[in-house]
């Protein structure tokens, strides 16, 4: 039974009113149920758990007094329907069927004070304590929006106290009551949230999504009875138990509708009509708080085909300026929000789904669904608590974009290179995490009306470009250039890093319009070691976009490279062809330098002059048509040759003065006559 009560005056008498009606007079005919939203995913990969949701269209739908939408189960069932207006006051309307005696409990009482009903509205409780009449939410029920990213739950939630009794709760198999289920799980949980927590486990863990129910309606209930005893149903089954379990164990608890992004939600789409989806309201520690069991149960997979249970703790009393993000209930004092958002509002919202929240991550810029570019180029951003990882998918492939990596978070430039709508995926995973797999945190729409032809990435362009926290992580400190880009004029880059120890680098160009070999794509990039300092000398063989990848590995272990990371070096001065660095062997020492010549190709008949810095050396020769030996002064090895009658020049080494062998260090070529 409702309660009617006059706030005006404090000390007015509290009306308890139950009205009898008919199914005949109710006014509204008979409904079937309704289909519910789940949030999907994918199991696997690049894991999304899919915040969109297909959207059937239902039949017409029954309305409580204050016109918010309501289900009712057969016409065999009594139901007790509660209403709110604005002004707090509570009416409950009792349907019995046709030719029924109604259980009439006090149909009037007059007293001061509020009035507690039984649990199960007049049904034995089975010495289950009553639960008062659920009030409307106020004031003190609301949070501020938009998030003050202070913690993703409406409450303080230890989940480490909670491990004795979630195992527990998983464990309990009672299904021929829901009285009896709830005394089960009841036996291990004290207080309030331990209670609405162990109802909340075992609906997750035991109860599917019935995918068969949902695609058709004749095999589908949602009685909390039935839901218990088939172990499946829709969210308006979800929600229906959750809400019987809660008010046997004396907890008051609401079950809402309203829009949802779940399965199927397209972005930036507008909602119209009936809602699609049903979750939960319980009320601990003087406050409505949200939940939803459904999308807290698992996934479907997107040909909506199979449900796998995943167990997602971010839908227990979520923070109402998160829940906000994918549903919106019918009505807005529902959303426990000062100020409460519009319709317009969550529809022109950018969708983060829980992944989003339970990756550590905090605010995306811009934050609607949908991103108009500027002069070919749409922009996000990203910023999280904790370092890390991120992927991105622009139309299913890893193209036409600049992502870098920040201390907090990232950036991203997309670069689309057609116009019209482009649906851009970013994906994140913890920087420790073990396994490669990133979860989808965020989608938009880029609607491109002009292209960037300059801004064309070449295809070996790797994700995430410039360095970053991880290339510190993987040795490479205080780098010389920070930024993703290189610019350069006249062809020529020098790059410098601080190496960790025990580090061996090796660097590779890469140009979408370059026939050169491994070797020679080598060979244009000087690699020159001062202590525990690299410095990256870089000729380009001609003007365009090239990839500098640099890979790295343990000097002291023999395997592979491993790839670190890469720049995007640009030159557009079409006048640019500087040929390879000379060829070096294994003799040359990483600690060797050349000053002059750099350029791997001679001029004919000159005199080249040579300036090499090396130390350990007994002799330097340089071997062209004659001999000509190298001169050490203060630490350098100088002389000059003559070009005139060969192909080829070598520098040779003597390591011992004892011996009369010569090593080969440095090749250059010399032009034809």
């Amino acid at each position: 039974m409702g309660t009617m009560d006059f706030k005006a005056d404090p000390s007015a008498v509290t009306i308890n009113l139950l009205l009898i009606v008919r199914p005949e007079e109710a006014g509204g005919k008979q409904r079937g149920q309704r289909g519910r939203q789940m949030e999907g995913g994918r199991v696997a990969g690049l894991q999304d758990d899919g915040n969109g949701n297909s959207r059937p269209q239902p039949p017409p739908q029954g309305r409580a007094l204050n016109g918010r939408r309501v289900s009712r189960e057969s016409s065999e069932q009594t139901q007790a329907v509660t209403s709110y207006s604005n002004e707090g006051t509570q009416v409950t309307v009792e349907i019995h069927p046709k030719n029924t005696t109604p259980q009439i409990l006090k149909k009037l009482s007059f007293g001061k004070g509020s009035r507690r009903s039984s649990s199960l509205r007049g049904q034995d409780n089975k010495g289950f304590q009553s639960t008062e009449a659920p009030r409307p939410p106020g004031g003190k029920d609301l949070h501020a929006y938009p998030w003050d990213k202070s913690s993703l739950k409406s409450m303080p939630v230890d989940l480490q106290q909670f491990e004795k009794l979630d195992a527990y709760a998983l464990k309990v198999n009672v299904k021929n009551s829901v009285e009896d289920l709830v005394t089960a799980l009841l036996k291990q949980a004290r207080t309030d949230l331990e209670k609405v927590r162990a109802i909340w486990m075992w609906i997750c863990h035991h109860i599917e999504y019935d995918i068969v129910g949902y695609h058709d309606k004749s095999q589908l209930s949602s009685k909390p009875l039935d839901v218990l005893q088939t172990g499946k149903s829709i969210c308006e089954g979800y929600a229906g138990l959750f809400e019987q379990m809660c008010s046997i164990a004396g907890i008051q608890c609401m079950k809402l509708s309203g829009y949802s992004k779940g399965y199927g939600y397209k972005m930036g789409q507008t909602f119209t009509g009936d809602s699609d989806h049903a979750w939960n309201a319980v009320y601990l520690d003087g406050r409505w708080h949200l939940l939803d069991s459904t999308w807290g149960s698992g996934a479907v997979d997107d040909s909506f085909t199979k449900f796998t249970f995943r167990y997602n703790e971010f839908y227990f009393l979520t923070h109402p300026a998160l829940f906000i993000n994918n549903h919106f209930p019918d009505n807005s004092n529902w959303q426990l929000l000062k100020p409460t958002l519009t319709l317009k509002d969550f529809e022109k919202n950018m969708l983060h789904n829980s992944n989003f929240y339970t990756l550590g991550l905090l605010t995306a810029q811009p934050e609607t669904a949908v991103i108009q570019t500027e002069n070919g180029k749409a922009s996000i951003s990203v910023d999280c608590r904790a370092a890390t990882l991120f992927k991105f998918e622009l139309n299913g492939t890893e193209e036409h974009g600049l992502m870098t990596l920040k201390k907090h978070g990232m950036k991203l430039d997309i670069y689309p290179q057609k116009t019209g709508s482009h649906k851009l995926q970013i994906f994140a995973k913890p920087s420790k995490a073990s396994q490669d797999v990133y979860d989808c945190v965020l989608e938009y729409v880029i609607e491109c009306e002009s292209v960037n032809k300059a801004m064309r990435f070449p295809k070996d362009l790797s994700q995430p470009v410039g360095p970053s926290w991880f290339t510190e992580r993987q040795g490479f400190l205080r780098p010389s250039h920070p930024d993703p880009i290189i610019h350069t004029n006249d062809g020529r880059c020098s790059l410098t890093f601080t190496l960790g120890k025990d580090i061996s680098v090796l660097a590779l160009l890469h140009s979408d319009n370059s026939s050169l070999t491994e070797d020679m794509r080598r060979r244009h990039i000087m690699q020159i070691h001062r202590g525990n300092q690299i410095e990256l000398k870089i000729h380009l063989p001609h003007a365009g976009n090239f990839v500098l990848k640099i890979y790295a590995k343990k000097k002291s272990d023999p395997g592979n490279y491993d790839y670190i990371f890469n720049y995007l070096i640009t030159c557009l001065n079409t006048e640019v062809k500087w040929p390879a660095f000379p060829q070096v062997f294994k003799k040359w020492a990483e600690d060797y330098e050349i000053l002059e010549p750099l350029s791997g190709r001679l001029p004919a008949n000159r005199n080249i002059q040579f300036k090499l810095k090396m130390h350990g050396i007994a002799k330097v020769l340089v071997q062209a048509d004659d001999t000509s030996p190298l001169t050490q002064r203060g630490g350098y090895w100088e002389g000059t040759c003559n070009t005139a009658g060969c192909r080829e020049v070598f520098v040779m080494v003597q390591e011992n003065a004892n011996h009369s062998f010569y090593s080969h260090v440095l090749k250059y070529e010399v032009e034809s006559q």
